[in-house]
């Protein structure tokens, strides 16, 4: 289909958009919509900015934790011992029971 059956194209604003690892990027959106100021680099995926003198700087990210970590945050070495002591007998009275078979 060409520009015709289809109508006429809206009208369009570039956006240059630059990263701290020198990636430019480069956007078309309509001339009624507002650009955005950032916007995640496709190359590298840190946040790049309209503002070439004045590049974005990439976001801290907490590192992972484990739901271990997080439980040791809470807990202390003793209160750890404890809940792991009543799981072990809860666990025993279980197994003579019939309860729980492995």
């Amino acid at each position: 289909m060409g520009e015709a059956e289809r109508g006429e194209s809206a009208p369009r604003q570039s956006v240059s958009y630059f990263c701290m690892n020198e990636h430019t990027t480069v956007l078309q959106f309509a001339v009624e919509a507002e650009a955005p100021e950032t916007w995640d680099c496709p190359r590298c995926g840190l946040p790049a900015g309209v503002d070439a003198e004045n590049l974005q700087s990439a976001l801290k990210v907490a590192p992972y934790k484990t739901h271990l970590a997080y439980v040791k945050e809470r807990r202390s070495e003793t209160e750890a011992a404890e809940i792991l002591t009543e799981a072990i007998e809860m666990l025993r009275t279980k197994r003579k029971t019939g309860e729980v078979i492995f």
